[in-house]
């Protein structure tokens, strides 16, 4: 039975360090979905902050991820998301039969400057306006 207090979509966003890539996917995530999608992101081994490159890159585009901190990966936060999206963290994601998985091949933004992050970002913006199309129509 579908009632108005059906829960909205979940997704997490994996990478090693969570200081680059899947912060860009939660970020643009956030902004984009406009809050119809509840949004995690977390590493496998988070590193300290997040890559001032990345930040830089995101707030061209008027997005503010300067305050977000790195977050370890828990089990809990994969079982309470619907789509976990890796970016280059392999086998060290938990996986829970039932939930939708996706690895997004992306080149890491660690160490480089904003230019050769630029492309990163933007790759990232194209596939969350996709994922947002599959589990947000409405919002999209």
């Amino acid at each position: 039975m579908s009632t108005e207090t059906t829960k909205k979509p979940s997704v997490l966003f994996v990478c090693v360090h969570n200081a680059g890539r899947s912060q860009m996917a939660a970020a643009f995530l956030t902004t984009l979905s406009r809050g119809a999608i509840e949004v995690r992101s977390a590493g496998s081994q988070p590193a300290n902050s997040i890559n001032p490159a990345a930040v830089e890159a995101m707030a061209e585009l008027g997005i503010d991820m300067s305050a977000e901190i790195p977050k370890v990966l828990t089990t809990e936060a994969v079982k309470e998301s619907d789509v976990v999206i890796t970016m280059g963290c392999g086998d060290e994601c938990p996986y829970f039969p039932g939930k939708r998985y996706e690895d997004w091949v992306l080149e890491d933004p660690a160490g480089q400057g904003v230019v050769a992050v630029r492309p990163i970002r933007d790759e990232i913006k194209t596939r969350i306006e996709g994922l947002i199309e599959s589990l947000a129509p409405a919002a999209a």
